[in-house]
């Protein structure tokens, strides 16, 4: 199980995404999730992905070496895609052709299953976020719901309903995923430290900031604490129900 998020709003893109990876109760170990491709200038593509690890590490070989597209017949790479969409489209078909691929492991009952958050700009165009599905089908993020989530999103969505909107500054946005994992890693054992988080600025081709949030870390260590506290203030000042 993992939990990633992606924020999109007015002022720029956030995207986070724990390391935690198990088979099992004693084997539990961590792994990369988010990856930056570009940042150069000239592209920025940052991926969370969500499933499958050997379908992901397979599809995103595949994307970055170069995938022979259905809608062209020619090969192409999301490392020379003219725009975010075209890279989005390419690691769907990546993704897809990769679980094609790995149809003969069904009878071992194994899952290879992914799910992938894309997000970026290429040359400038304005940034936007994506999440593409195993099938290799994907949709945009917009105005109205500016986030996307993947892996264990039932824990960490209330608060992204109630707090974010598009016009939700850039550094409350990234606060507030934030405190969407503090709830989720309470709920749940399988999504853990380190998170890896990534912002950029509208229309960058560079990331703004690249960081990684370790265990005991001061900060992480504060939000959880304030937002537990937060929480039980809030539910003691709401009066008793008045049934009787």
């Amino acid at each position: 199980m993992t939990y990633c998020v992606g924020v999109l709003v007015r002022d720029g893109l956030a995207m986070l995404a724990d390391t935690r990876t198990n088979a099992g109760v004693d084997n539990i170990s961590s792994y990369r999730k988010l990856r930056v491709f570009g940042g150069d200038g000239e592209r920025l593509i940052i991926v969370a992905s969500a499933g499958s690890l050997s379908t992901t590490q397979c599809a995103l070989e595949l994307a970055c070496t170069g995938i022979c597209a259905r809608d062209t017949q020619v090969t192409e790479s999301i490392l020379t895609a003219p725009s975010i969409h075209r890279a989005a489209y390419l690691l769907g078909e990546a993704v897809r052709r990769t679980r094609e691929d790995m149809e003969r492991l069904k009878a071992r009952d194994v899952d290879f299953d992914a799910t992938l958050l894309v997000g970026g700009s290429v040359r400038g165009e304005a940034t936007r976020l994506f999440l593409v599905y195993g099938a290799g089908n994907f949709i945009e993020c917009d105005e109205d719901t500016p986030y996307f989530q993947i892996g264990e999103t039932k824990y960490g969505k209330p608060i992204l309903d109630r707090a974010l909107t598009f016009s939700t500054g850039l550094e409350e946005a990234l606060k507030i995923a934030l405190i969407s994992f503090s709830s989720t890693m309470r709920s749940n054992l399988a999504v853990g430290l380190p998170i890896d988080l990534v912002t950029a600025q509208p229309g960058a081709c560079a990331a703004e900031l690249f960081h990684r949030i370790e265990k005991d870390e001061p900060y992480f260590r504060e939000l959880n604490d304030r937002w537990s506290d937060a929480l039980r203030a809030a539910q003691a000042s709401i009066p008793p129900p008045p049934y009787r």
